[in-house]
C-alpha cells in the first residue's frame, strides 16, 4: 500500500512538459470512482464544482469543514493521488493556510491548489503575502505538490493578455518556486505563443486549463504544458446530461 509521500511523487512524476497530465476534475467521492473506472492516473477536485454540488458558491463558501469532509469520503472511495483545490488555502493568515493544509494532508491530500487573487476582495496578493503563503503549505505538508496558481489572465480580459502579462507571471513563477511550489497554474491563458513562452520560461511545471478557446491537449503537449486541468467543466457537463434528461420527463 503507497504512502502519501509515495502518491506525491508518483503524482509529482506524472508531470512532463510535452507530455501532460490531464485532470478530470471531480467533486464527490462519486464522481471520483467515475473518472477512477476510466483509468485516470490521479484525481483533482475542482473547488468551483464541490461548491456547485453543495448548493454553493466559489470562493471558500463552502466551509472548510465541509471541504475535508468531503475530501476524506473520496480518499476513502479511490486508491489513487487525490490533490485539492484549495482556493485561497483557507486562512486569513499564512499561519492559518498552514493549519488548514495540514488538516487537509493528514486526511490524504498529496497536492493543493492555491491562488493568488484576493478571495471576496479585489485584485491579486501582494507577491510577499503570497509567497509567506505557499512557504506555510509546504511547511504543513512538506511531500505535498504545491499547485501555485495565478489569476493574472482570468482578471483581465483576453484581449490584454500580452507579453507584458506574461513578464508579470514569469516573475510570479519565480517568486513562488522560491518559496517552495512545485507547478504554476495559469488559467485563463487561451494564445498558443504566449502559452509557449510562460512554458520556455517559467521555472515550474506549467498548467493550463481547458475551455473553448483552448488549444486541444495535443497542441498543449507541442507547446510545452505539463499539466492539462479541466476545471468546472466536468461537472457541468454532467449536470447537462441530468437536467436534458430530467427535461425528457416534464414536457
Amino acid at each position: 500500500m503507497p504512502t502519501a509521500a509515495d502518491k506525491a511523487r508518483i503524482f509529482a512524476d506524472l508531470h512532463v512538459p510535452g507530455r501532460p497530465l490531464q485532470l478530470f476534475n471531480i467533486w464527490d467521492a462519486g464522481s471520483a470512482r467515475a473518472v477512477a473506472d476510466a483509468g485516470a492516473p490521479a484525481l483533482a477536485t475542482g473547488s468551483w464544482s464541490v461548491a456547485a454540488a453543495h448548493g454553493l458558491d466559489d470562493g471558500e463558501a463552502l466551509p472548510l469543514a465541509l471541504v475535508l469532509a468531503n475530501l476524506e469520503r473520496i480518499v476513502a472511495a479511490v486508491d489513487l493521488p487525490v490533490t485539492l483545490d484549495f482556493e485561497g488555502g483557507y486562512g486569513a493568515t499564512a499561519d492559518e493556510v498552514g493549519r488548514s493544509a495540514a488538516s487537509a494532508a493528514g486526511i490524504g491530500a498529496i497536492g493543493f491548489n492555491i491562488e493568488d487573487q484576493q478571495i471576496g476582495g479585489h485584485g491579486l496578493r501582494p507577491i510577499g503575502d503570497q509567497q509567506a503563503r505557499i512557504a506555510a503549505m509546504r511547511a504543513a505538508a512538506p511531500h505535498a505538490f504545491v499547485n501555485a496558481r495565478t489569476d493574472i489572465f482570468l482578471k483581465a480580459p483576453a484581449a490584454a493578455h500580452d507579453d507584458a502579462a506574461i513578464d508579470d507571471a514569469l516573475v510570479r513563477a519565480q517568486a513562488y518556486a522560491d518559496a517552495g511550489a512545485s507547478g504554476f497554474f495559469a488559467p485563463g491563458l487561451a494564445d498558443e505563443r504566449l502559452i509557449a513562452r510562460l512554458c520556455e520560461r517559467s521555472p515550474l511545471p506549467v498548467n493550463i486549463m481547458v475551455f473553448p478557446a483552448v488549444p486541444p491537449a495535443a497542441r498543449l503537449a507541442e507547446l510545452g504544458v505539463a499539466r492539462i486541468s479541466h476545471g468546472p467543466g466536468p461537472y457541468r457537463l454532467a449536470m447537462a446530461a441530468v437536467t436534458e434528461a430530467a427535461r425528457a420527463l416534464y414536457p
